[in-house]
């Protein structure tokens, strides 16, 4: 199995519960640690690892944070990134708490960009349980996962499609 078709079973068969909740904002989550403990059965099933590495990009006008989630299966790696600023005028909150959330906040969606989580239904988002419109680097991802034997349905069922990018999946 390659390293995209053991990335597309996790994509696919990835599970994770929001089970925590953000009481200001009334809305379940789930966490980047919720993430890495749904991803812990597919490690030895298929041979690989996950790791996150983390980078201070810049420091002004703020702090940005860059993170990196891996997958490797020990010959072939695959990476996904996010950026985060560092808001440093968050009331309340101590520097290393600053620094903390948005690492925090970092990790997650580096680890949701590698496993093709949808953004638009987790923490940040109003849940309506709609399909979201496929964006740029989701696109990219669907492509592998198809190249690598993923169904187009399963596609079609998670990101609304237009018929250009439809047909362009089709003919892979």
């Amino acid at each position: 199995m390659t390293i995209n078709e053991k990335l597309a079973t996790i994509q696919t068969r990835f599970k994770s519960k929001k089970s925590r909740f953000n009481s200001f904002g009334k809305y379940y989550f789930r966490s980047a640690e919720d993430i890495l403990e749904a991803t812990k059965p597919f490690l030895l099933e298929l041979g690989v690892t996950v790791t996150l590495q983390e980078n201070l990009v810049a420091s002004e006008p703020m702090p940005i944070l860059e993170s990196m989630a891996t997958i490797s299966d020990g010959e072939h790696e695959m990476n996904a990134t996010a950026l985060v600023g560092v808001d440093l005028n968050q009331k309340g909150m101590q520097t290393p708490q600053q620094f903390g959330t948005a690492s925090s906040y970092g990790k997650k969606y580096a680890l949701g960009n590698l496993f093709l989580i949808d953004d638009t239904q987790d923490s940040d988002a109003i849940n309506k349980h709609e399909k979201s419109n496929i964006t740029g680097r989701q696109l990219a991802q669907a492509k592998d996962y198809v190249k690598s034997g993923g169904k187009l349905d399963a596609i079609k069922k998670k990101y609304n499609l237009t018929s250009e990018q439809e047909k362009e999946l089709n003919t892979l």
